[in-house]
């Protein structure tokens, strides 16, 4: 077996995860727990290392508030589409593409980062675990570690919502893959348990779309998309709905001290 790569898929994941509801909803939760964070280290000039970051719709972001940025992806045609997109910025942008597995990234090599971000990476990892402790090799003393992951556990919960018993009785196996559907989904209290393993304080955690996956179909006609992203934000961060977010954000800081 191996980790996914979205050569194929690249343009149908770009218009399905960023041109979407969906996508804003990512991308406003996202934003809303790491922009107090990269402030908060106090300085004006960051290293960040976008793991697996696709076409790099935030290291594009990030690089237009003058930080220097290492996007990192296994595909080519990800990377591609950003070139194209940093070609375009009207902002120049500080951003260097490397085609490789996020596996193969080395300190001496690299360097080391002040920010590691790893979004919707984990859950095509085969071995999830060991590939993100060994990211953190490339994290600063103190710096922070931002893993958006696919929660195993809200994803039986839409197929309960949803009347698929069946498929929560194969425990969630499915019989034909399907093109973005996450191959190994993750429980929030095994990752929860790697930080803590990783002496990682967890700073900031959020559900990503706590409310959108179980939007019944038929809304009400007054129904407000801008109104849903801002229940999202309100209530991304308490429980129960937390741990009901198809996707989960934990933001967290390295007590490791430098040596």
């Amino acid at each position: 077996m191996q980790d996914k790569n979205f050569d194929k898929l690249s343009l149908k994941f770009a218009k399905n995860i960023y041109g979407t509801t969906k996508g804003e909803i990512r991308a406003a939760v996202l934003w809303r727990d790491l922009a107090p964070a990269l402030t908060s280290l106090e300085q004006p000039r960051l290293r960040i290392l976008d793991a697996g970051g696709g076409f790099g719709f935030l290291s594009q972001k990030l690089a237009a508030l003058g930080h220097d940025v290492v996007l990192c992806d296994i595909s080519e045609q990800m990377l591609a589409l950003a070139k194209q997109q940093i070609a375009e910025s009207d902002t120049p942008l500080s951003i260097e593409l490397v085609h490789s597995p996020i596996q193969a990234l080395t300190v001496a090599q690299y360097g080391q980062f002040d920010v590691i971000l790893c979004h919707a990476v984990a859950e095509w990892l085969i071995d999830a675990k060991s590939t993100l402790q060994g990211l953190l090799k490339l994290l600063k003393p103190s710096g922070l570690f931002s893993l958006m992951f696919y929660n195993k556990e809200a994803l039986r919960f839409h197929s309960l919502v949803s009347g698929n018993f069946d498929y929560v009785q194969r425990d969630l196996v499915v019989k034909k893959k399907i093109g973005l559907t996450p191959t190994h989904p993750l429980y929030i209290e095994d990752v929860r348990q790697w930080f803590n393993e990783w002496q990682m304080h967890i700073q900031t955690q959020s559900g990503v779309r706590v409310i959108n996956d179980y939007l019944k179909q038929h809304l009400p006609p007054n129904f407000d998309t801008q109104q849903l992203i801002e229940m999202e934000l309100a209530y991304s961060q308490r429980e129960p709905y937390l741990s009901l977010g198809r996707y989960v954000h934990f933001l967290g800081q390295s007590s490791v001290t430098s040596t």
